[in-house]
């Protein structure tokens, strides 16, 4: 399941790189509530580029998933993101665009008739 969140940069962080070759990004941003909200999202492997071009005070959408795991004991949940978009720019891969989407099947059975359904 995926979420989205709305909101201004904050901060950028560099890029961590561990022995085991892994690397993570973290960026923080702000949301645009009364009561507003520093939150931390991660960005992994080859996503850490996408925060290359991200400045602080930008607006920005973050499109994310929830990431929970258990480490001696202890729970733990991230928040990963997969793409970024800023004044109408995506900084991942950008959806298909409509004429690579394959048309929908027109020969399907009339719903007005529902003695065809399987069920």
């Amino acid at each position: 399941m995926s979420y989205e969140m709305t909101g201004t940069v904050k901060q950028v962080n560099d890029v961590m790189t561990f022995p085991s070759g892994f690397s993570k990004r973290e960026f923080v941003v702000t949301t645009p509530e009364q009561y507003p909200q520093d939150v931390v999202f991660e960005t992994v492997k080859d996503k850490t580029s996408m925060l290359d071009s991200l400045k602080v005070g930008q607006e920005v959408t973050v499109h994310f998933d929830i990431r929970g795991r258990e480490y001696n004991g202890k729970h733990f949940v991230n928040l990963n993101a997969w793409r970024i978009q800023t004044d109408g720019q995506s900084a991942a891969a950008p959806a298909p665009a409509s004429e690579d989407i394959p048309p929908m099947d027109t020969d399907l059975p009339d719903s007005s008739d529902e003695s065809d359904f399987p069920f």
